[in-house]
């Protein structure tokens, strides 16, 4: 690992003397993210960044539709169980059963991004999920609900996986972490507008909206190329090149980027297909303890029971209305996740993702000493102020690094003869997760709505020393070199 490592920040100085003259403006001005360019690209022009930059906007727009279809149930409960008499354990099908669709998504995105592509498993779920806003629109019961709200959560199921291993595998290193990272900014901006619009429009209308961005994904397929890796990896070595090409800029050298893809693809050829059982073998078990535990610690720390039940913690706590939180709520966590995404190829993942955790720990621990006190009769003026700081310290920590950095680091870490499998598995570890706390959280808050949160500050405090002890660096490093130094 050591010799890697060297090597790489060899080349990484050549480089920065190499293209000091060169270039003497930032190649890329997007949200304040600045990038020049480093070994990897090997002469890459400013054209070739934005055939990057328009792959990864096409890419989330697939993750601005995963953020409106979880943001969808937010705010149509009422207007639903009027239009359509349903009973409140029907809505609760309704809105859960997002999450079992959503898992059985995830167990077949890695196969089916393997066998027809990245592009391709962009494309079925976009089908999904417009199948999916049509049902829910002509709806008149409840089944045609469920059969919607069912279909959209497995096409997202393949978005959640798809989407951020798209982007890793087709951006320059020096900007992989950052680009990933848009991924999770998308899927906040889709829930908080389909929030936003669900308040000035029905139902119905709100589904049609949801269309959008999976005909913009669909249309915008066409004018991308495709996964160079992925190509590689199937042995269309034409292909593989024209869409290299196409991604560093016609006028780059990328030789030596080729010649390692290719060498990493041919040291994999002789392995057999893999199956869910190979994942178990010893040499990827530091990347399955990686991917499957960051998975875990992300939804068990409480993620989705801050979410889902925001408005009931808020009124609990003692607020007349929980308008003030959800706002507050919606006006924090698009602009840190946009930091987050800034601070990512420059303070590195692990950095970001044990400050994150230690800001939901303290979050946590805020909230639940907010409960005891209320629960005590103590200084009681205080309770619906420390309940909106903690919950309020809990999501911009959680945005600026424990959303986003699990689902990079599971893009970077498993070698591509197994990445559809153990993406696979990882990414149902986490929708089963996010089931396990958001069906459990208001039987938690019964028992002891203190020990709830005392219970995820546990959890969080755990999370800081997984990453420490287990948890590699992967700022500035290929793919290849990353899964190397971890695999083999």
């Amino acid at each position: 690992m050591g010799l890697i490592d060297g090597h790489c920040e060899e080349k990484t100085n050549f480089s920065s003397l190499h293209w000091q003259d060169k270039i003497t403006e930032p190649l890329i001005q997007h949200g304040k993210i600045f990038a020049t360019e480093t070994a990897e690209s090997h002469g890459n022009n400013k054209g070739s960044i934005w055939v990057v930059l328009l792959s990864t906007f096409v890419a989330v727009c697939g993750s601005f539709e995963f953020g409106s279809c979880v943001g969808y149930s937010g705010p149509t409960q009422a207007g639903i169980r009027n239009d359509l008499g349903l009973s409140l354990s029907e809505y609760s099908v309704f809105g859960s059963i997002l999450n079992i669709g959503a898992m059985i998504g995830a167990l077949t995105s890695g196969h089916i991004a393997d066998f027809i592509g990245r592009k391709g498993a962009m494309r079925i779920s976009a089908v999904f999920c417009i199948a999916a806003w049509l049902a829910i629109y002509f709806s008149k019961g409840a089944l045609s609900l469920d059969i919607g709200r069912f279909s959209m959560g497995y096409g997202i199921g393949i978005l959640s996986y798809v989407v951020p291993v798209f982007i890793a595998e087709i951006t320059p290193k020096n900007l992989r972490g950052g680009l990933t990272t848009v991924n999770q900014l998308m899927i906040c901006i889709g829930t908080s507008v389909a929030f936003i619009v669900g308040t000035v429009v029905n139902w119905r209308t709100l589904a049609l909206t949801g269309l959008i961005p999976c005909f913009i994904l669909l249309l915008g397929l066409f004018f991308i190329p495709e996964s160079p890796r992925w190509l590689a990896k199937i042995g269309k070595k034409e292909e593989f090149e024209v869409a290299l090409r196409r991604l560093r800029g016609e006028d780059a050298d990328i030789y030596q980027e080729t010649a390692e893809i290719q060498d990493y693809i041919e040291n994999l050829q002789d392995l057999p297909n893999p199956r869910i059982q190979d994942l178990f073998q010893m040499k990827y078990a530091r990347s399955l303890i990686v991917g499957v535990g960051l998975m875990v610690f992300q939804q068990f720390g409480g993620i989705n029971g801050f979410t889902f039940y925001a408005s009931g913690i808020f009124v609990t706590a003692g607020f007349s209305s929980a308008s003030v939180g959800t706002i507050s709520w919606a006006c924090i966590k698009i602009p840190i996740t946009a930091l987050g995404a800034i601070l990512m190829d420059k303070s590195g993942r692990r950095p970001l993702l044990m400050i994150s955790a230690t800001g939901t720990c303290l979050g946590c621990f805020l909230t639940g000493i907010s409960f005891y006190m209320k629960g005590h009769e103590l200084l009681m003026e205080w309770v619906p102020i420390l309940a909106l700081s903690g919950i309020l310290v809990y999501i911009g920590s959680f945005s600026i690094g424990m959303g986003a950095v699990p689902w990079i680091i599971m893009s970077e870490i498993f070698p591509i003869n197994i990445k559809g499998t153990a993406g696979s598995l990882v990414t149902m570890v986490n929708w089963f997760g996010a089931w396990v706390v958001s069906y459990t959280f208001n039987y938690l808050m019964s028992w002891s709505s203190q020990g709830t949160f005392f219970l995820f500050a546990g959890v969080s405090a755990a999370t800081v020393l997984f990453v420490a002890k287990i948890v590699p660096e992967t700022k500035g490093r290929t793919l290849e070199e990353i899964q190397t130094t971890m695999n083999y």
